[in-house]
């Protein structure tokens, strides 16, 4: 999952960033609005989190020009500012969740998950195709019972794989998920991911998942007639 933190005081920035790292979550950080649609025109994002006051572009301005224009990725708004009609402003303008500081850490990511479940259509952690279940919030995977050892990018795929089941993902789609705005490396690093996935999910099991869809991308189902795999 891919998180676009908007936060203008750099510390905070920061902190939320590696926390948002450390959890699993391949995150970029900007410091305004302005900044942050910049980021949102070069990089799918699964959510955004965004301080109120900041300069340039302040983020109920950001949030209106996000729903304005169909937007509807998930937003957290993150400020100081408790009064009913400051939460209020924010919640009509768009926002899927609301957050004041100081908080806690923990409950931002228990509010992160519920956030993208929602937005998902799914009010379990728990993920499940056939007999392959992945669990979001202690990031594990298993197949029929038995633990499936992944790396946090190979996770990461399979995260975002498995909540768009049945849909076919093209490379760009996967390579946004597993890395940050500014990344320039070599694009056949996503085959080499998908290699070891599939062979970690599909070995030793008669129906297979992840599928590869010649000139297109990939695909998490169940095994259908005609897919090359």
């Amino acid at each position: 999952m891919k998180i676009l933190v908007v936060e203008d005081a750099r510390d905070m920035n920061r902190l939320i960033v590696k926390t948002l790292k450390k959890a699993g979550y391949s995150v970029d950080g900007c410091f305004d609005g302005e900044e942050a649609m910049v980021y949102l025109l070069g990089a799918e994002y699964d959510a955004i989190l965004l301080d109120v006051m900041m300069p340039r572009l302040d983020g109920y301005g950001l949030l209106k020009r996000l729903r304005d224009q169909g937007t509807e990725t998930p937003v957290m708004l993150l400020t100081a500012r408790d009064a009913v009609a400051d939460r209020v402003k924010g919640l009509d303008y768009g926002a899927d969740d609301y957050l004041v500081k100081p908080f806690d850490f923990d409950e931002l990511l228990a509010r992160i998950r519920a956030m993208t479940r929602k937005r998902a259509g799914s009010r379990s952690n728990r993920f499940c195709i056939a007999d392959l279940s992945v669990d979001v919030k202690q990031r594990t995977a298993s197949r029929n019972g038995v633990q499936i050892p992944l790396l946090p990018k190979e996770f990461t795929i399979l995260e975002y794989m498995i909540k768009n089941q049945g849909t076919v993902l093209s490379r760009e789609q996967l390579e946004n998920q597993i890395w940050n705005y500014e990344y320039s490396g070599s694009s056949n690093n996503i085959d080499v991911y998908i290699s070891k996935l599939r062979k970690k999910i599909d070995h030793g099991h008669t129906i297979k998942l992840l599928h590869t869809i010649r000139g297109v991308g990939w695909t998490l189902r169940e095994e259908n007639a005609g897919e090359v795999k």
